[in-house]
């Protein structure tokens, strides 16, 4: 779905109501199902995944596509309806193999030979690891006293020495979203001294209609990446397809160091995945749905948590993560690993309201 289409549509249904949001979304449940709950198999609510993807019309087009797998994929046409999407040219635009092969490649780019990495802590770690193994210095920021990213004390990190700044907005794992205003100001006072990197894996789950993407950032030449994914609200995290936007000669050097390509198979599930907008909405109306049955739980319990932006809430269990995960793993629920220094806090991602079901009723046993 455009972004402008997007903000649209958000606009129109006005998320200030819930059940607006899904009376208007029913009608796309027709031809979507969900993997079946099968009894006495795990609920597996610890990746973020959509449980209600590839969308049917996206499975049929990777069936038809197999009799293309004794020809080597063209990302050709895939790119330019990317960058269609982005409003960009498709120059600015790299496919890759799943969003975290870009962020590999983006810490090997600017990593390699004692780089120096600014980013938050905790959040999503891919590049950051990849990043460390190929010798770069990683400065981890503690997040602020509402989990977000501490801006200025990542501000006041940057030396010389420093050749990227990571953001993942909205974060992994806490969910949070970082001011608009403060975030484009941030960028645009420090893309100067180093690449900024805007992670938006999750960038579909914001409710805020006017809630800008960084690609516009990349649109006014600036020193900012961005990264995008296939994975979450389009339901292709088994299929591996991603992308990074950036300024065209930023986009060569980050190709160059791309290792994974996609297959005949992922091109033709993500470009049909991007004319699919019934799915899209379907997949956002449901996430918010296991989101708010969520909050109801962890309301009952009296538990803190996080409004979250994304597929997945956090919250505190009171109890160590470790052992919350174990109890929970006894009922047959599998939920996310531990984020030191937060050790207390829990991942919990949304999946079919019959998963956050049993989630909801396993966490109420466990905690009662």
């Amino acid at each position: 779905m455009r972004n402008i289409d997007r903000r649209q549509w958000l606009k129109s249904i006005g998320l200030a109501g819930t059940a607006a949001l899904l009376s208007k979304t029913e009608a796309f449940a027709l031809d979507i199902e969900p993997r079946p709950f099968l009894d006495g198999e795990p609920v597996k609510l610890n990746f973020n995944e959509n449980p209600y993807g590839p969308s049917k019309k996206v499975r049929e087009a990777m069936t038809n596509a197999f009799e293309l797998g004794c020809r080597y994929p063209s990302n050709v046409e895939l790119t330019q309806l990317i960058a269609d999407k982005e409003g960009v040219t498709a120059d600015h635009i790299v496919v890759t193999g799943g969003s975290t092969e870009g962020l590999c490649a983006t810490g090997l780019t600017y990593g390699v030979a004692g780089g120096e990495i600014i980013a938050a802590d905790p959040t999503f770690q891919a590049m950051l690891r990849y990043a460390e193994n190929q010798g770069a210095y990683v400065h981890r920021v503690a997040l602020n006293d509402k989990l977000e990213h501490d801006l200025q004390a990542m501000a006041d990190r940057v030396t010389s020495k420093t050749r990227l700044i990571f953001i993942c907005n909205p974060n992994n794992p806490t969910g949070t979203l970082l001011n608009k205003d403060m975030l484009k100001d941030f960028c645009n006072s420090l893309e100067n001294k180093a690449v900024i990197f805007s992670d938006e894996a999750y960038y579909d789950f914001i409710t805020e209609p006017d809630y800008p993407s960084m690609v516009e950032l990349v649109k006014e030449g600036k020193n900012v990446i961005v990264s995008k994914t296939f994975s979450k609200v389009y339901g292709l995290a088994g299929v591996r397809v991603g992308y990074l936007v950036a300024r065209p000669d930023i986009a060569r050097r980050l190709e160059n160091n791309v290792m994974a390509s996609t297959n005949v198979l992922a091109i033709a599930a993500a470009k049909e995945a991007l004319l699919d907008d019934e799915f899209y909405k379907y997949s956002v109306s449901k996430n918010l749905e296991a989101k708010m049955a969520i909050y109801k739980t962890l309301d009952s319990l009296k538990l803190s948590y996080i409004k979250s932006h994304t597929n997945f809430v956090f919250f505190n269990a009171g109890v160590p993560t470790m052992q919350l995960i174990g109890d929970m793993r006894a009922q047959n629920v599998i939920i996310g690993r531990p984020f030191p220094p937060m050790d207390n806090w829990a991942r919990i991602s949304t999946g079919t309201i019959e998963e956050v079901n049993a989630f909801n009723n396993a966490l109420k046993k466990v905690l009662s």
